[in-house]
């Protein structure tokens, strides 16, 4: 794939957006038929490698994501396959109707109730809104079953492109999904995201879009310059509360992750620090110190009277800030100032901050994040299965789906601690702190990956440093 291509195949799009954009190619001189064969000849090849010499049945629906169908089959008849389509709905577009005269392969019943090895939904494409009809229904989930492979063309039949809903209970789960001309919301949003299997991107010529989303990518970090000592690597400070092991595991990530010095402020020095890390009693000499870089604060923190103080002195030192777990639910607008932020709340946190920063409830997960990070002048990271960041400035990015081990109490520290140590080593404006977010972030996915199943918060933070090695150019 060319490099001139990858920022824009990295966009992720919406429904009004995508057909802007195909709106635009067509404007530009090309046909809705052209971008057809482009798009079904392209899925047709991945179809094709997981079919091998098998036998494939297409099902079409009767608008231009059928219209695929029938191009695909095609092009797997051309290359020996034995292919079959089942002719959902008869073609209503145009370039359905032409694509379907050039089809020169068996077409077949549902009532015969086909089966094979591969079966290649292409009965509603990303501009589905409303649940399949029963016998529709009935008939996509059928095929299915009786098929050792299910690949979705675009976005799988019953899923809402743009929330990743489910518009029908019990719908498939996907071996592959093919996305035709761009990455669609569905394709990293729950639940849809959960069910596609692989998935992969046929590129059809779409220009770049202003204001799309994009999708996180392996960060490219370096090796400390020749000169490097600790400070100008990055000093982070963390502020220490009731629950000493949360701090902890955000240390113990944030010393593998980059920073040149961490530094816990703890009451009380807990118990099996590792000697690497300075634990100091003087909370404001650390908050106050010139050579810190960045702060972390709400891993283990609480939610009492001096923990709300805690939060607003180190707010009060105007340092880049990560602003993690019991900090979310004490954070007011009035303590934030002119310094670079990071929130990462999971959906119980959002919610405390929605209501603190008078934003409405419910609505798409990234508009809501946008709208908090507009609010707050900061930079979001909603957590969860389907995790994403969103900045000021109206950028949003969608993270891959992580694995389902992170599940576990402690690695929202981890991902506080990671994101704190790359925003120390780097930070001066929210730029900087939007790419701290998305380094933290791929970083903390990595990390799960390397660690395999069934692991510990503990195993994870250490497992960040393994993460940091793939990332080095």
């Amino acid at each position: 794939m060319p490099r001139s291509r990858d920022t824009v195949l990295s966009q992720v799009l919406s429904v009004a957006q995508m057909r802007a954009a195909e709106e635009d190619l067509i404007a530009a001189g090309t046909t809705v038929d052209a971008l057809m064969q482009v798009a079904g000849r392209g899925a047709g090849e991945w179809v094709r490698r997981i079919a091998g010499g098998g036998s494939v049945t297409v099902l079409c629906g009767p608008g231009n994501n059928g219209g695929d169908g029938w191009v695909i089959a095609e092009y797997l008849r051309e290359h020996g396959n034995a292919v079959q389509v089942v002719e959902a709905r008869a073609p209503a577009t145009d370039a359905a109707r032409n694509a379907k005269a050039l089809y020169r392969g068996a077409i077949v019943a549902a009532d015969n109730e086909p089966s094979g090895d591969v079966f290649v939904d292409c009965l509603f494409g990303s501009g589905l809104t409303r649940a399949l009809p029963d016998d529709l229904y009935s008939m996509l989930c059928g095929l299915a079953l009786r098929h050792h492979h299910s690949i979705a063309i675009d976005v799988p039949s019953g899923i809402e492109s743009d929330s990743g809903a489910a518009l029908n209970a019990g719908l498939p789960d996907w071996s592959l999904t093919v996305a035709l001309g761009a990455w669609k919301h569905a394709h990293f949003a729950m639940p849809a995201c959960a069910a596609m299997g692989a998935r992969r991107l046929v590129d059809i010529g779409v220009a770049a879009v202003p204001g799309a989303a994009r999708v996180l990518e392996r960060p490219r970090l370096s090796s400390p310059s020749p000169d490097a000592h600790k400070y100008r690597r990055g000093m982070l400070g963390i502020v220490g509360g009731e629950m000493p092991g949360a701090s902890l595991l955000a240390a113990a990530a944030a010393l593998r992750a980059g920073a040149g010095y961490v530094k816990l402020a703890a009451d009380d020095a807990p118990a099996n620090v590792p000697p690497e890390l300075v634990v100091t009693g003087d909370f404001g000499r650390m908050l106050d110190d010139p050579r810190a870089a960045a702060l972390l604060v709400g891993p283990g923190l609480g939610r009492s009277d001096q923990a709300g103080r805690l939060l607003a002195s180190a707010l009060y030192a105007h340092k880049p800030t990560v602003i993690d777990a019991d900090a979310l639910m004490l954070l007011r607008p009035a303590m934030l100032g002119s310094a670079p932020v990071v929130l990462t709340p999971h959906e119980g946190e959002m919610a405390a901050l929605e209501q603190a920063f008078g934003l409405g409830k419910g609505g798409l997960r990234r508009d809501r994040a946008l709208a908090l990070a507009k609010a707050a002048g900061a930079v979001v990271v909603l957590k969860g299965p389907d995790t994403l960041i969103a900045a000021p400035g109206g950028e949003a990015v969608v993270a891959p789906r992580a694995s389902s081990w992170l599940s576990i109490a402690g690695t929202g520290d981890v991902l506080a601690g990671t994101i704190a140590s790359r925003l120390a080593t780097q930070c001066q404006d929210l730029g900087q702190a939007l790419r701290a977010a998305e380094e933290g972030l791929w970083l903390h996915a990595e990390a799960a990956r390397l660690c395999g199943p069934a692991f510990t918060a503990g195993e994870l933070a250490h497992a960040v440093q393994a993460a940091v090695k793939e990332c080095l150019e």
